[in-house]
């Protein structure tokens, strides 16, 4: 039966999943990703692309030849110093840019091109129909402390060191469920999981989940809602040259959470 509420929470939803692929679809945004190299200590060029490049094991630097598209700021030389697990920075190369990334103990760079082949076809990205019956109340515990939480990543040989403020608890047909959480992007909590869908219906290395926290909650816990509708993919599950973090040992729900994004069609 169709009522206000229900038709209000699908508009909601769908508004947010249009907004969703507009984000994904940007000319330089993640699916624009083409290539990704690991720089090495020796000065080192990439055929296709400008610069000479090498990292130290405590930043990341950018030379270029004269005339060549590559925007440096003025400078001979750029020096690029960036957290392991935080987000990248963008150089100006023609039409493109070289996103300089800290991973693990090294430095890689991926190249963004607005022509690339994965953000030119992009159809979409598949979803369960929002229910509300995914909404699910849960509790935030927070830890006495921030503890370090290493994960594994969809690149080989890499692993993510992030900080984890507390856990969330699931009560589910009388079986109790807890998810380790990170901070969210800004604001708030978001945690990594798989479930019985992964690899199935559902990318098989991971999704992401945004949860609503106040910073109260985060300090000393409280309840929050966990609205798997807006379960998304990770960009690894879009394109190759990603290196996202898998979700911590644990974070496995053992049912069907039919909500949220589905396998991309770039993957069918």
């Amino acid at each position: 039966m169709t009522t206000a509420s229900t038709t209000r929470f699908a508009a909601d939803w769908q508004e947010w999943h249009d907004t969703r692929e507009r984000d994904l679809a940007a000319p330089l945004g993640w699916l624009s990703i083409t290539r990704l190299e690991w720089l090495g200590p020796e000065p080192e060029r990439f055929e296709g692309f400008a610069g000479t490049w090498r990292h130290d094991g405590e930043a990341a630097y950018v030379a270029a030849e004269p005339g060549e598209q590559i925007d440096l700021g003025g400078a001979p030389e750029r020096r690029f110093v960036l957290h392991p697990t935080g987000p990248g920075e963008l150089v100006a190369a023609g039409d493109r840019r070289i996103e300089v990334a800290h991973r693990g103990d090294g430095y890689i760079i991926r190249v963004h091109d607005p022509a690339g082949p994965v953000v030119r076809t992009f159809r979409g990205v598949p979803a369960y129909q929002p229910d509300e019956a995914w909404v699910v109340p849960a509790r935030f515990e927070p830890y006495d402390a921030l503890r370090p939480v290493t994960v594994g990543a969809v690149a080989e040989g890499l692993a993510h060191v992030y900080t984890s403020p507390g856990e969330l608890v699931l009560d589910l047909d009388g079986v109790q469920h807890r998810l380790i959480a990170f901070n969210g992007k800004g604001s708030g909590l978001s945690v990594l999981f798989t479930d019985e869908t992964s690899g199935v219906t559902t990318y098989a290395a991971n999704r992401s989940l945004a949860v609503a926290a106040t910073d109260d909650v985060i300090a000393h816990g409280g309840p929050v809602e966990l609205d798997f509708n807006r379960a998304v993919n990770l960009p690894c599950a879009f394109i190759d040259f990603a290196t996202c973090p898998l979700p911590p040992a644990g974070n496995h729900l053992p049912f069907e959470v039919a909500a949220g994004e589905r396998i991309p069609l770039e993957r069918r």
